[in-house]
This record gives structure tokens, sequence and C-alpha cells, in this order.
């Protein structure tokens, strides 16, 4: 694309919209008239977004179901626009190429790809797979749904680096020529089914990061996971080594607490399980899958060591935030559906849980995720849009609860339920949407509440 089409449709004006209306400015050559931005929604800060691209001359437009008449020879989707969407299905009908800000990236690159995707795991083991490529030395840039929009940072990686892409279902869907050299497929379990419209439809748009692959590449396939796994021989059979990862029985599992990889050439041992720093049999099989992936691409054993123990949780993902009077509160924001959840549970041992659940469900079934409370969790606090269909799962199986109105509320009845050496866990198991602009946000505000408690209690 290194002349690159000169009329750009952006959709969409979140932080990935964002980064390609700043590459669709930068092109040689390119003018504010050479690119337009359409979005199907309005609101205040959509508008206050929309008003700094017109003092720049680039055409935004609010409010639109469809996309406009003209010539364009790119349209480039945000990946919180479902393809059922009117704007979305106009841009199809016009023939031009409708592609993800993620397949943009790949086909700006000369680095090769690694991509990751999951339904739950998939910014921690991005995460870790960076990590441990660096610490063999290579230049390693994590990009996509980790929070750093991939065609503002993989157009900048030479050949001799590595984009690790985390890449969710939206991403995906919209992919084209995407071929990452190694590809990792974590888990599928039930979530956006708002969005994909079907459980079925939304497995197919994750075994995308596997439409290009061909010999000589590598697909690492959580096999413990029933979603996950019946995509291992179906990539095998079109001649793709595949690394099966099974804490008990895989090429990437554990031996006497030992984690174990078979690279092609048998087995590594790598670390003992307990020497991780992250928590959970959840982490340890996300450890073993980036493993994998580091040795796939050249790392030696010595440095996926290192890199193992040394690896920290990250913001977000079953992160310590601080202790208050003998209680240790964890930020689990990024858990934004059930499965993710009740992977969580595992993580604390037989330490007493409270735990904090509510937002935005997905249309998602509460029931089974109530059930796991009942068997872990003290008290479960309930808020939120979802406080509703919360309530009616936990109240059908019989697990105790309380409600609140807000996550702030929610957290005050937790603190003030706890007991020293209990565990306060944020692990809201729905988007965060109507309280919060994202995720991120619900957890920062988490973490800064527990601060404010850790001052007030000196």
């Amino acid at each position: 694309m290194e002349h690159g089409p000169q009329r750009i449709a952006v959709l969409g004006l979140g932080r990935s919209g964002d980064a390609v209306v700043r590459w669709a400015l930068a092109r040689p050559g390119a003018t504010p008239a050479d690119v337009a931005v359409f979005v199907e929604h309005d609101t205040p800060r959509l508008e206050e977004a929309a008003s700094a691209w017109r003092a720049e001359g680039v055409r935004v437009e609010l409010g639109v179901d469809a996309l406009p008449g003209g010539r364009w020879d790119l349209v480039i989707a945000s990946p919180g626009i479902s393809p059922s969407r009117p704007l979305l299905r106009s841009a199809r009908l016009r023939s031009a190429p409708v592609i993800s800000e993620l397949e943009l990236a790949y086909r700006l690159s000369a680095a090769p790809f690694v991509a990751v995707t999951g339904t739950n795991g998939k910014t921690t083991t991005t995460a870790l797979i960076t990590h441990l490529l660096r610490q063999a030395g290579r230049d390693a840039v994590a990009v996509g749904n980790i929070g750093v929009p991939a065609v503002a940072a993989a157009p900048l990686v030479d050949s001799g680096g590595v984009v690790v892409a985390e890449c969710s279902s939206f991403q995906l869907t919209l992919t084209l020529d995407f071929h990452p050299m190694v590809a990792v497929l974590l888990n599928i379990t039930p979530d956006h089914i708002d969005w994909h419209g079907s459980l079925e439809s939304y497995a197919e748009d994750k075994a995308r990061i596997f439409a290009n692959m061909q010999p000589g590449d590598v697909a690492v396939v959580d096999v413990d996971d029933a979603g996950a796994a019946v995509w291992a021989d179906v990539v095998a059979d079109r001649g793709v080594r595949v690394v099966r990862v099974g804490l008990s029985d895989g090429d990437a599992r554990v031996v006497g607490g030992m984690l174990t990889v078979d690279a092609g050439e048998g087995d590594i041992a790598l670390v003992r399980a307990e020497d991780l720093l992250i928590r959970g049999v959840h982490n340890v099989s996300n450890a073993l899958a980036a493993s994998a992936v580091a040795l796939a691409m050249g790392a030696s054993p010595e440095a996926v060591r290192e890199g193992l123990r040394t690896f920290e949780p990250i913001e977000h993902r079953l992160e310590p935030v601080g202790t208050v009077r003998g209680v240790e509160y964890v930020n689990d924001s990024k858990a934004t559906n059930p499965d993710a959840v009740m992977k969580a549970l595992t993580a604390f041992g037989s330490t007493p849980l409270l735990i904090l659940l509510g937002g935005r469900n997905k249309g998602n079934d509460f029931r089974p995720l109530a059930e796991a409370c009942m068997a872990r969790c003290r008290l479960a606090v309930l808020y939120g849009e979802s406080r509703a269909d919360l309530e009616a799962a936990f109240t059908a199986c019989g697990a105790p609860f309380a409600g609140a109105g807000t996550m702030a509320e929610a957290l005050s009845i937790a603190s003030d339920s706890a007991l020293p050496g209990d565990v306060v866990l944020l692990s809201p198991a729905c988007a965060s949407f109507d309280e919060f602009s994202d995720y991120e946000d619900r957890g920062r505000r988490f973490a800064a509440a527990v601060a404010r408690m850790a001052q007030e209690s000196r």
C-alpha cells in the first residue's frame, strides 16, 4: 500500500478510528479532502472529537446510518460497528473494500505478525508474548485490542521485529489478507452474542485468525477449551503445525508442576507453575501458550524461563490495587463476561471472596456464574444496568447477594462486609458502558476508590 488509495472513508471515531484518520492524513500527497468520517451515533463526546477533526478540514458526519454517495477507494470500519448495522451494510453494498484497522496495519507493516485471540486471556497472553520476545532480544511491539491501535505502531516496526496483535472477533471479521506467522486461539465461550448474532458466527469470526495460514506457520490452540479445540484438527489438515496446549495432555503442558513445551524437537522444561507471578490456573494455560509462541519465534529456553519468572500482572487483569484494614482489593475489570469471572474465581485458593458484579449485559446467561459464586464467594454485590438479570440468576440458585445502584455503592457494601484476610474482587462479568467509558475507566476508578479508602484508614 505504498501509494495507497486516495479516497478514504472511516466508520467510527473511537481509538482505532482516530488512528486511521491520522494515518490517512499523513500519507504522501494526502489532503483533508481525501478523508471523511461517518458515525452512527451523535453524543457530546463524539461531537467534541468531530469538532477537532473538522478544525483540520476533515469531513465528519455524526448520526448517519448510510455511507453517502461518491467514490470511496477504501472503507475502514472501527471494531465497535457490528456487520448488521445499517452503516456497515451500506458500505459493503457500495462495493468498495471494507476492512478493519487491523487489516490495514497488516498491509502497511514490514514485520511478521503474531496474533492472539480468544474470549478471555488475550491481553495477558499478548503482553506475556511481547515480554518473552523482548527478553530474547527481539524488537516486539504489542498492538490491537491491548490498547495501542495497530495502525499507529505496526508500520514503525522493521522486518527484524515482531508485531504481537491482540485480535478481537470484531477486528477479525473484516480481515482479508491478514496472515500471522504464529496465531493463538485460547478459548471460545459465549460473549458478544448481541454483536455477532449467534455463538456459531462468533466462533467463525474468531477462527478467521487462521484463514490465511499455510505450511511453515504455527497455530497454538488451547485444547482444554472445547470451543477452541475443534479448530486444532481443521488447521492441522491444511498443513499448518499445531501446538496443542493442555494442562495435563498437550504439546504444551504441566509435568510434575513444571511448565513444559515440545517445540518440535522434544520437551523443554521451563519453570514451575508456582514461580509465575500471575494468578490462576487459566494463567498457567496462558503462560504455556505464550511460551510456545516465543519458542516458535526463535526465543531461547533460557530467555523464556527468565521472562516467565519476571512477568507481572497487568492493569485490570487480576491486578492487586491495595490492602485496607487487612482486606485485599483486586481489579479484574477486564472480565466482561461470565467465563472470565469463573476463571478468576480459581485464582485465590481458599481465601474468602466478596465479588462485585454488574454493568451492561452482552446477552449472557448468568445462572452458571451464580452457581459458581455460590460455591466460592461469601457475598456477591450486584449493581448497574444488569442488576435485575443478575439478581434473578442468584435468586434462582439461592446464592448470597446484596444489591447496589452503582459500582461505588457496591464497593462500599463489600468493604463494610469484608473481614481481615478476605479479598474484594471487582470482576464484573459485564460491559462497562452503563456507567463508564470503557473497562479501563471502570478499573481505574475502582483502584482510585481503594486508594482513597487506604488514605482515610491511616
